[in-house]
């Protein structure tokens, strides 16, 4: 396994350190990329892979409530129409349940390729249910990749069950490997049937978390890291952390942005904790990049959340619902369904491919962020006023870089321009020079300009990344010639929790 991971680490510019020698290549990485069997693992995974999550969906099933430690930014009692944030759902379900919503969900989303158990505890302090819900897809719907995402206190212990249903994807929240900024996060750990509490609590969990993760990388599961950004406590650790979990094999690190809004009821929420800015964000990411690529796609899903990265479908599959349908799983349909998906995938990458070139030669250090209003595929296919959030690229001569996404209040209500909304969408985007969007009129268009923000409609339903390198090459030529001068912008707002409003109320 070891040589597999150097030979990940020789691909898009990842190198190794630390004891161990393994290293990890980011979710940036294409078939050309990686080892044939980790491309396998990937290519149609939304969450390890930057491209699949264009062009396939997940979903989680609420099968494992109770929850082994608590951290100062989670709160499992409240969920609302309002909330999109980990560990609420809308409801629980018994590994039976769970096994018949994966099949209709799976029948009714063909491009559906992962399920993943996420909550809304931890799924190893409910190991019997989780293995149990495991166990039944497994033999059901045996084309359906499995994960699972823990606070790893209690993954040591389990790492063999883990290994024996090909759970093969293992997402672990690390916020910290230094207790005494684990104290600031977590309060207490349930440990070997008594509570654990401070400093003491903090070391027993960074201590079972590395082990976990060094556990998994051995037996080839790959493992991906959560951290979350929690400024003034552990921001500028989190660079110690991205090194550590590099040096112990992880193939990808995500780090989050802090939700901590007061009406989630959270210890961080409460007390004023703030979380990071956009431009905080992307350059804590920026500078752990250097060690090993990151995940900037991760939308922070709910425990129950169903359909593509940034979209929620779950309330198309209650339980009550659930039950009443009859489900037809065609594993046949859904295999061609994704071949067709393939295509329309190797199109997207040929043809950014095809504009890049048209940059070879440009030299310039210009770099500048745009924003897209996409319903995925790739494409810049959504109107500017039904856009719930934007996916933001970096243009360079190096070409078109994914680096995250903002998620915004709904422009349109009924037919009409909400003023408000609109000051919040400028918000969420103002560090960026243009907007792709498929349709916009003529008010949030010249609103946009106004702020400084280029409204781009004229590639409608066209590839991201290439009408992005085709705008940016004819920015750069603008620069060249005097038309435009090119000036840095501002820093932009996180919002969150306006994913499901959105949703709700466009119903």
């Amino acid at each position: 396994m070891d040589a597999v991971m150097q030979q990940v680490a020789e691909h898009k510019g990842c190198g190794t350190s630390g004891g161990s020698g393994k290293a990890s290549c980011g979710s940036g990485a294409g078939e050309n990329d990686l080892p044939q069997e980790i491309w396998d693992k990937v290519k149609n995974h939304p969450c390890y892979s930057e491209e699949a999550h264009h062009h396939y969906a997940r979903m989680h099933v609420a099968v494992a409530p109770a929850c082994n430690i608590q951290c100062n930014y989670c709160n499992r009692k409240y969920d609302c129409a309002n909330e999109s944030r980990p560990g609420v759902v809308s409801e629980k379900l018994t590994p039976e349940q769970a096994a018949k919503k994966v099949l209709a969900v799976a029948s009714t989303i063909p491009q559906m390729t992962v399920l993943g158990i996420a909550g809304p505890g931890d799924p190893l302090a409910n190991p019997a249910k989780t293995f149990k819900t495991f166990e039944l897809i497994s033999k059901t719907a045996p084309d359906i990749k499995l994960c699972l995402s823990t606070n790893g206190l209690a993954l040591p212990d389990h790492v063999d069950t883990i290994a024996s249903y090909n759970v093969d994807h293992v997402t672990i929240t690390i916020n910290m490997i230094d207790p005494e900024v684990g104290a600031k996060i977590y309060p207490w750990i349930f440990w070997k049937h008594k509570r654990v509490e401070g400093i003491e609590a903090a070391r027993i969990l960074t201590e079972r978390q590395l082990q976990g993760l060094e556990m998994l990388t051995e037996r080839g599961i790959l493992c991906k890291v959560n951290s979350v950004m929690i400024p003034g406590v552990n921001d500028k650790h989190l660079v110690e952390v991205n090194k550590a979990v590099k040096s112990r094999g992880a193939f990808l690190h995500n780090i989050m942005p802090l939700i901590s809004a007061p009406e989630h009821g959270t210890v961080f929420g409460l007390t004023g904790q703030r979380g990071p800015s956009a431009q905080e964000l992307k350059a804590l990411q920026d500078s752990c990049e250097g060690e090993m690529n990151m995940m900037r796609h991760c939308r922070q899903c709910r425990a129950d959340a169903v359909g593509l990265l940034g979209e929620d479908r779950s309330e198309e599959f209650t339980t009550d619902k659930i039950m009443a349908m009859e489900v037809n799983y065609d594993m046949e349909g859904r295999k061609a369904y994704q071949v067709a998906v393939e295509e329309e995938r190797q199109a997207k990458v040929a043809a950014r491919q095809e504009e890049l070139a048209t940059l070879a030669g440009e030299a310039s250090d210009i770099k500048i962020l745009a924003a897209v209003a996409t319903k995925g595929s790739g494409l810049i296919n959504e109107h500017f006023g039904h856009a719930k959030e934007f996916q933001i690229y970096e243009l360079s001569t190096s070409g078109a870089k994914f680096v995250g996404h903002r998620r915004v209040d709904l422009y349109c209500q009924g037919g009409y321009g909400d003023e408000d909304s609109l000051e919040t969408v400028i918000r969420a985007i103002n560090d960026c020079h243009a907007v792709f969007v498929a349709k916009i009129g003529g008010c949030p268009k010249g609103d946009l300009a106004k702020a400084g923000i280029e409204a781009v409609d004229e590639y409608a339903h066209e590839f991201i990344e290439k009408s992005a390198i085709g705008w940016f090459k004819a920015y750069l030529e603008k620069v060249k010639t005097g038309e435009i001068v090119h000036e840095s912008r501002g820093d932009a707002e996180i919002r969150q929790g306006a994913l499901i409003a959105t949703a709700a109320a466009a119903e």
